[in-house]
């Protein structure tokens, strides 16, 4: 029994997309001219002038403007997400989307086989009866068995959480459809959360994250006026959606971080619920406060992963050694990811921010 856990841990393992060797990293500096064609070329994602970003901070500002944005749709509605549970929230959306499935709008319902397993089964139901088109991303059904090297793909899940209204306003960023991302996130069992509504050009390129899930769940291609409508400006904001997949792994945003980190002159800002950086890029954050920078990490004070927050505290000491300040979040689970650099990158009230699309990774 022993060998067969070793076995489909090693083939787990392998199937692990891995972080190509970085031996040398250009001098650059936030706001520079150079600095933002270095992070399109090496994310492989264009920034895109003429947005509105929202910043909506957890379930009280992100679940109404959800809401109120389904209600509006006339087209298209779009939807991905990792974890959808039972609870108030998981029935409101729920009955939106019927709502609008019923009046001839095309639903798009994509949720997570592994992520999304506790949903109860009336709640799919309720949006298949009213015309919305529901999938769930890479579902392996019983009696159907699971040869080891199947795991290599089906170990990936999608973790991308998408709203997409008419091709026009777009939802991101860490939240999971269940009663643990609804309040202020400043109680206990109500989790701190950040997430973004984006008005603009950008909106095609959160869409098409949508549509590439979609497609390898379906086979289904979708396009047109519905889903990709012409953009005009919204704002004044120029943002970047960065993805990952099983393919290329998570290298792009991983060169997002690094490259911003290594640019960063006066201070870097984090939060993150799995602190676990690599050696590459503790020794940039260390770097950054020997250029003089403030380096301030956000982390929770408790986690849903006990061996995550054990793994995270165990790297801790060069991290504080290094002059890096850690801090843990009391009130609540801290699930928000953020990073601001110098004060304005990421930033949405700056004219440049980005957006980091939550990949297909590992469950």
């Amino acid at each position: 029994m022993k060998r067969i856990i070793c076995l489909l841990v090693l083939i787990l393992f392998l199937g692990c997309a891995k972080v190509l060797p970085i031996y040398k990293i250009p001098d650059l500096k936030v706001g520079e001219p150079s600095f933002f064609p270095t992070i399109e070329a090496h994310t492989d994602a264009p920034i895109v002038g003429g947005n509105r970003v929202d910043i909506l901070l957890n379930g009280d500002d992100t679940f109404p403007a959800m809401l109120e944005e389904i209600k509006k749709a006339k087209t298209s509605i779009t939807f991905a997400q990792y974890l959808y549970e039972d609870g108030p929230i998981a029935h409101q959306l729920a009955e939106a989307f019927s709502e609008r499935c019923r009046e001839g709008v095309a639903g798009h319902i994509l949720l997570d086989s592994h992520g999304s397993s506790k949903a109860p089964a009336e709640i799919p139901e309720l949006m298949r009866q009213a015309g919305c088109h529901v999938e769930y991303f890479r579902r392996v059904e019983a009696p159907q068995v699971i040869f080891p090297w199947k795991l290599l793909r089906y170990n990936y899940r999608n973790r991308r959480r998408i709203l997409v209204i008419d091709g026009r306003t777009g939802f991101t960023g860490g939240y999971g459809i269940s009663g643990a991302w609804m309040g202020n996130g400043r109680t206990a069992d109500h989790w701190r959360e950040t997430n973004v509504r984006i008005q603009g050009p950008l909106v095609k390129h959160l869409q098409g994250g949508f549509v590439d899930s979609w497609l390898e769940t379906t086979g289904i291609l979708l396009g047109g006026e519905a889903y990709f409508p012409s953009l005009e400006p919204r704002g004044k904001v120029f943002p970047q959606v960065v993805k990952s997949s099983p393919v290329g792994g998570s290298f792009q945003n991983y060169m997002l971080f690094l490259l911003s980190i290594a640019a960063a002159r006066k201070s870097i800002l984090i939060s993150n619920p799995y602190f676990l950086p690599d050696d590459r890029i503790v020794e940039a954050l260390v770097n950054a406060v020997k250029r003089g920078a403030h380096v301030i990490v956000l982390v929770p004070a408790k986690i849903d992963h006990p061996i995550t927050y054990r793994a995270s505290r165990s790297g801790y000491g060069r991290l504080l050694l290094g002059g890096i300040q850690i801090y843990e979040y009391l009130p609540a689970l801290l699930h928000a990811k953020t990073m601001v650099v110098d004060d304005i990158w990421p930033r949405s009230e700056a004219r440049i921010s980005t957006i980091v699309l939550l990949p297909l990774t590992k469950s």
